[in-house]
């Protein structure tokens, strides 16, 4: 297996041109860990970066290289009662090593698709599965949830399906994962409402809003 180097990678490539583009000068790059796919690929890497800007300063150092990410709500609507529900992935993460609550989220590369790596997450942690273009994309430009220390810039989606009752709970408590990249998920179906209350992710907490303003759905927001 051959490891992509740093310089090799798209996302590296892609931040570096962005720096660029907005005026950094960029001296110096020490890389600190760098961690691959099981194919080689570049997955994230601790970087000091030595940079001026168009100022005169030097930019803080500290970059966790990550690239772009996906995070897609999921909401299955009661065919009957018209009722609306979320399903979420929990698993344990590292902020605090405690179990959280999140959407379906996954990484993209600068060469991949967002549209394309949502739908495969969607099918990949909870098991529904859709096409890329069932999703709507809630946001129409780059957000990054940590500007002074990460490059990572998110795409916010959701989709809506009809089911029966009895076939949305069939995606609560289902043990799902890809255990290649460390992953024991459990899923868990909750209202919208509910799931603000259980999720401590900025991104999950902002896709509520995204969602709501671009449906329409008011009334719920209020109870957020």
């Amino acid at each position: 297996m051959k490891k992509e180097s740093l310089a090799d990678a798209p996302k590296f490539r892609f931040w570096k041109q962005q720096a660029e583009t907005n005026g950094l000068v960029i001296n110096n790059i020490d890389e600190f860990y760098v961690r691959r796919r099981h194919n080689g690929e570049v997955l994230f890497a601790m970087l000091e970066v030595d940079a001026d800007t168009p100022e005169g300063d030097k930019i803080p150092p500290a970059l966790f290289l990550k690239g772009h990410a996906v995070s897609v709500l999921v909401c299955l609507i009661d065919r009957e009662t018209k009722e609306k529900y979320v399903v979420l992935v929990r698993q344990r993460r590292i902020c605090d090593g405690s179990h959280t609550y999140e959407h379906p989220a996954g990484m993209v590369d600068a060469g991949d698709d967002p549209w394309e790596v949502a739908a495969r997450e969607v099918g990949e942690e909870i098991g529904l599965d859709i096409k890329p273009a069932e999703l709507t994309q809630l946001n129409n430009r780059l957000l990054f949830p940590s500007t002074g220390t990460s490059d990572e810039a998110m795409h916010y989606f959701f989709v809506e399906r009809e089911l029966p009752r009895q076939r949305i709970m069939d995606f609560h408590h289902k043990d799902m994962g890809v255990a290649s990249e460390f992953e024991r998920i459990t899923t868990a179906v909750t209202t919208l409402p509910e799931a603000h209350k259980l999720i401590t992710n900025i991104n999950g907490l902002l896709i509520h809003f995204l969602y709501l303003n671009t449906v329409g759905d008011y009334e719920t927001m209020k109870l957020l």
